[in-house]
């Protein structure tokens, strides 16, 4: 069978790879601990899924309009609006399958064949494979650990081409747990702006910021210079509702109806059920979302404590997300030469799942994930360091 070439172009998740080995090892009785996946593991609030069920009963089981049910993309602009005091109108929303949806939709919509596109680096996984499908070329601008992984705007200009097109901005970021200031967004955004570059922001975890660090979204510059920004969020990570693909992009309505049509030829309306359920988890309470975030942010003090310890490991304590990505290349030998040689030692050894830095572009580190229950969470970390250090 002979496939298509642009298959050659890119690679399969390395975040779900890691999980298929689990779940692999798991089918054969073997108890492994996962740190490897990024989902939050609380059950999604009772609200939203009777939200679900009275969808259900009520037979709300038809196509919708491929942007999102009216409803909806009202809740989304209330959510702005209740939030960051932001005025979005239904006509910059539009609802997708989770946000990795939103993200290839914007990317098809404004990348040509050709086009670069800066990643800072470390990036989430699927960022530059996204970049492949549209055809672009994706431009990694790396960011030291010793500098909390943040990239500047000189950084930026030192690897801008003119073919440069677009930037994705990701804060809170996967895998760092970097957040941004304002400062140092308004600075990145301007400097995308003097070049004639767009900006895409991923923003999937702003409600997962811990304090003294605090959430600057980038809906307030969108409201200004909405022809040039995108800003993508979704409700996988702060609802836990990482199984009912709700995303959505706010844009300029002229980029909305482009990426709907997209969306019409791909897959069409999000989830009927899943809607209803969105728009009772942005316009109800948001206590559930309180309460997961202190719990994430206990966690993050007990896993950053445990993994500062370790000799020769340099972790930026995160400030968002629900990731820690250490620096391990201290640790490697001829016998363990790089992070996934690592990684796999330690699922051998410790029945710990973590994923190698390569797969979000930074070979030196490892990331894990502290969204799992305290005593899961510090018995894997014992366990790593039992095999880290033995």
């Amino acid at each position: 069978m002979k496939f298509a070439d642009r298959l050659s172009r890119f690679k399969p998740s390395g975040t779900l790879a890691v999980n298929a080995k689990t779940l692999e090892l798991r089918a054969r009785g073997i108890a492994v601990t996962s740190l490897a996946v990024g989902e939050p593991d609380f059950a999604t609030p009772m609200p939203i899924k009777a939200a679900a069920g009275k969808a259900i009963d009520g037979d709300f089981s038809r196509y919708t309009a491929v942007e999102g049910i009216a409803e909806l993309r009202q809740a989304v602009c209330g959510y702005y609006r209740r939030v960051y005091g932001v005025e979005v109108h239904p006509e910059n929303v539009v609802l997708t399958n989770g946000g990795k949806q939103s993200l290839f939709n914007a990317l098809m919509a404004l990348v040509n064949p050709g086009d670069e596109v800066l990643i800072p680096s470390p990036y989430w996984t699927s960022y530059p494979d996204l970049v492949l499908l549209t055809g672009g070329t994706p431009l990694f601008v790396p960011s030291p650990s010793e500098r909390g992984f943040r990239v500047t705007p000189d950084e930026l200009e030192q690897a801008r081409t003119p073919r440069t097109r677009l930037l994705i901005l990701n804060s809170p970021a996967n895998p760092t747990g970097v957040v941004y200031t304002e400062q140092e967004i308004g600075a990145l955004l301007e400097w995308a702006f003097s070049h004639d570059i767009m900006v895409l922001a991923d923003e999937i975890y702003d409600q997962l910021v811990y304090a003294p660090a605090r959430t600057v979204s980038t809906s307030s510059w969108w409201e200004k210079y909405p022809d040039r920004l995108v800003v993508v969020n979704g409700l996988s990570k702060a609802f836990a509702m990482t199984g009912w693909r709700v995303g959505y992009t706010v844009a300029d309505a002229a980029l909305v109806r482009e990426m709907s049509k997209i969306q019409g030829h791909i897959t069409g309306n999000i989830c009927s059920i899943a809607q209803k359920a969105a728009v009772e988890a942005l316009t109800g309470s948001y206590e559930c979302v309180d309460t997961m975030r202190a719990a994430f942010m206990r966690r993050r003090d007990m896993a950053y404590a445990e993994i500062s310890s370790w000799p020769g490991v340099l972790c930026p304590r995160p400030e968002g997300a629900f990731y820690a990505f250490p620096d391990v290349s201290a640790l490697f030998t001829d016998s363990m030469p790089d992070d996934t040689a690592l990684c796999t030692m330690l699922l051998e050894r410790a029945r710990v799942a973590v994923v190698p830095g390569t797969a979000f572009g930074d070979p030196r580190c490892i990331r894990l994930s502290y969204a799992v229950a305290d005593d899961v969470l510090m018995d894997a970390l014992t366990r790593i360091r039992a095999a880290l250090f033995a």
